[in-house]
């Protein structure tokens, strides 16, 4: 899998702003995508040092559209940790 379809996009919450305070940057990743893919990726896509990741597979949500019955799709979301000092300039000025 390449890098760029590895990181499908950044997570902008509350949650995740208190997590950069930590050097630690959320991101929605492909549901194929294990560890050390999601490592790469951020290395070779905004030349940082990672020095860790978590991966968190979010189930997906009932939700019901007038009679409908179905559900939202379930998802990968990675928290990655940088080496102190590091930072990424997508999340800057957020």
């Amino acid at each position: 899998m390449k890098s760029k379809e590895v990181i499908i996009e950044p997570i902008l919450t509350e949650k995740t702003n208190d997590l950069r305070e930590k050097n630690q940057f959320v991101f929605r990743v492909d549901a194929r995508a294990n560890k050390i893919e999601v490592i790469q990726a951020v290395q070779s896509i905004f030349n940082v040092t990672p020095i860790g990741c978590n991966i968190i597979n979010v189930k997906g949500k009932p939700r019901r559209v007038r009679y409908q019955v179905g559900r939202t799709p379930s998802w990968k979301k990675a928290i990655v940790t940088l080496k102190s000092g590091d930072s990424i300039p997508l999340f800057e000025g957020v």
